[in-house]
């Protein structure tokens, strides 16, 4: 089912429905079949970049489409309605891509973004560790300055294209200073001494690998550092506002494909001489699932208008991410419902949906965490 959108622009009607055809053509015919086989689809996001869809919301001078959030957004969620392997791969590596865009120097941009952005590299945001996931102020990676710049030394865990992508932007230590020891980092992937682990064996998302990156005597000249020394963890948050509301249209996306499923199978199902969605059991249940997805849609746009204004949007980013992914799971898991022994089949995608769901309350800071950043900035009112 086609959403129907308020965009800001004619232009953005038109990128959307080339999105749309590109889904239809490279991206949902073969969701499933990779999926199951574990394939990355790392020439989809050629595809992508070739499209112009790496770069959206970054600027036109550096090979970006200077598209408002609001738009970026909406086309991660119609992506990751095809295929959240892909929607989320796209919010990666813009969350990979927007420390140099946001803290980098002049030169750093004019040298590094066109590549970033102009479709041929695909990003990894390394922060999370082993022993530092929600408390990512706690992160041990170091690196040390000499002479020639910097050598960096530590274990990431859980990073998202781990041992596919192209480049990696890295938070590391460099002081002991806490929070404020934290440095933020442009490693291209060639670099000698980066090593990756296995990808980990997931419940869902398994097109998209998971793997440690491993950082062993790995040297970086100066040039490297990306913004202020100490002033990484300040980057990290900044970029994560963003991926938050990238996580919560992938969610938007992957319900309203569950959503979608449903309701066609509801339509065609029949059962007592009558169709199944003229049952007020499974129309209620139809109902409900898709006011909680458009009030998700509704909520990430709000927070998306906020950054696109220049306005604080962080504690409205958490509840969008939190809502979102909240509503994902439950709308898929009711999708499976009313398929009823059907939905617990790989041969309908909405087993497949639910378990990819889970995933989403966890990845760029769990709903836990959510609820206290939101609680803290309700508290700061108080």
């Amino acid at each position: 089912m086609t959403v129907e959108r308020t965009l800001p622009t004619a232009e953005a009607h038109d990128l959307l429905d080339l999105v749309r055809d590109l889904i239809a053509k490279e991206v949902a015919p073969r969701a499933s079949a990779d999926e199951s086989a574990k394939r990355f689809p790392r020439e989809v996001f050629t595809v992508l970049g070739r499209s112009g869809l790496l770069g959206l919301p970054y600027p036109e001078e550096h090979g970006g489409g200077a598209q408002p959030y609001e738009v970026y957004l909406q086309v991660i969620e119609e992506l990751a309605a095809g295929w959240l392997a892909v929607g989320l791969g796209l919010s990666v590596h813009t969350l990979a891509s927007f420390p140099v865009a946001a803290y980098g120097s002049a030169a750093q941009r004019a040298e590094l973004l066109p590549e970033l952005l102009g479709g041929e590299l695909l990003g990894a945001y390394c922060l999370s560790e082993p022993q530092s996931g929600s408390d990512a102020a706690a992160l041990s990676t170091r690196a040390v300055r000499d002479a020639d710049g910097y050598l960096v030394d530590g274990v990431k865990a859980w990073i998202t294209h781990g041992g596919q992508a192209d480049f990696y932007t890295l938070m590391a230590r460099t002081s002991d200073d806490g929070s404020r020891g934290i440095s933020c980092f442009h490693v291209p992937a060639g670099t000698e001494g980066v090593s990756f682990g296995a990808p980990e064996r997931k419940m869902g998302l398994r097109s998209s690998p998971t793997a440690q990156v491993r950082f062993d005597g790995v040297r970086l000249a100066g040039d490297a550092l990306v913004g202020q020394e100490g002033e990484g963890f300040r980057v990290a948050l900044a970029a994560l506002d963003g991926g938050r509301l990238g996580i919560a249209a992938c969610a938007v996306g992957l319900a309203q494909a569950a959503l979608d499923a449903a309701i066609a199978y509801a339509g065609e199902r029949r059962q007592f001489g009558s169709r199944v969605i003229d049952f007020q059991g499974i129309g209620f249940m139809l109902a409900d699932m898709a006011t909680q997805v458009a009030a998700a849609r509704a909520l990430y746009l709000d927070a998306a208008r906020l950054r696109d204004a220049g306005r604080p949007y962080g504690t409205q980013a958490a509840m969008a991410k939190l809502f979102a992914t909240d509503v994902c799971m439950k709308v898929t898991t009711d999708a499976v419902q009313v398929f009823g022994g059907y939905g617990y089949v790989e041969d309908f995608p909405v087993e497949r949906y639910m378990r990819e769901a889970k995933v989403l309350q966890i990845v760029e800071g769990t709903n836990q965490i959510q609820r206290l950043v939101i609680g803290r900035a309700l508290a700061k009112k108080a």
